[in-house]
């Protein structure tokens, strides 16, 4: 498979694949239009706080019902995947969600437990708000984990592309100053070691993050 392909084009997506998108402002049809495009079965919901006051149709008892409607399941995994998580262990002293800390926690790992054996029975699309995967929690914190255990991540964008999780890896690389590792496969520990430091770079940036004062409360 390509790195991407066409807007509006869809993909096969077989047992471990796995296609990750962000609500943005789509409208409703527009949305479920986009999973049955892909054939998906289940939307695996990873917001902390599965609301928008903005964007209505995206309440999570709203897209429940709307996606029942037209035959596509839903989970919640916010309490267990959500980039905004209670455990004050999973922050650093400065305030930002570590999202290292929070891959060692068990309930991130139930989660990811939980959407790997989803994906290995039916189509899913895990997602979030975010458009851009590499501004999203689900391809900073919780993709990593994924491609380790060998599911296939494609990462849809509302202008109708898909990104493969190495294209999309190359492409952080790229913005975060390791370009020279982008694509490249003769150095697979170098590209490994700049692809963590990317992450924490990108995480630095786009992790949710509270007041330190507010952190000492919990």
């Amino acid at each position: 498979m390509s790195s991407s392909t066409p807007n509006d084009v869809s993909f096969r997506q077989g047992p471990g694949a796995l296609l990750t998108l962000g609500h943005s402002s789509m409208e409703a049809n527009e949305f479920v239009q986009l999973l049955r495009r892909h054939g998906i079965e289940l939307l695996v919901d990873v917001r902390s706080q599965p609301v928008s006051g903005r964007f209505p149709q995206f309440n999570r008892a709203v897209l429940e019902k709307f996606l029942e409607r037209h035959g596509i399941a839903y989970l919640f995994l916010g309490e267990e995947l959500g980039g905004r998580p209670d455990d004050p262990a999973a922050y650093g002293p400065d305030g930002v969600v570590d999202y290292r800390a929070c891959r060692r926690s068990y309930a991130f790992g139930a989660g990811i437990e939980r959407l790997e054996r989803e994906a290995l029975s039916r189509r899913v699309a895990l997602m979030c708000a975010e458009d851009d995967p590499l501004e999203c929690h689900r391809f900073l914190m919780i993709a990593p984990e994924l491609a380790a255990r060998g599911l296939d991540l494609l990462h849809r964008r509302r202008d109708g592309s898909v990104e493969t999780q190495a294209a999309a890896e190359d492409r952080l690389l790229r913005s975060t100053g390791f370009a020279e590792l982008a694509a490249n496969t003769l150095f697979p520990t170098a590209r490994a070691q700049a692809l963590d430091r990317a992450l924490d770079l990108q995480a630095r940036q786009c992790a949710f993050r509270l007041d330190p004062h507010l952190v000492e409360r919990f």
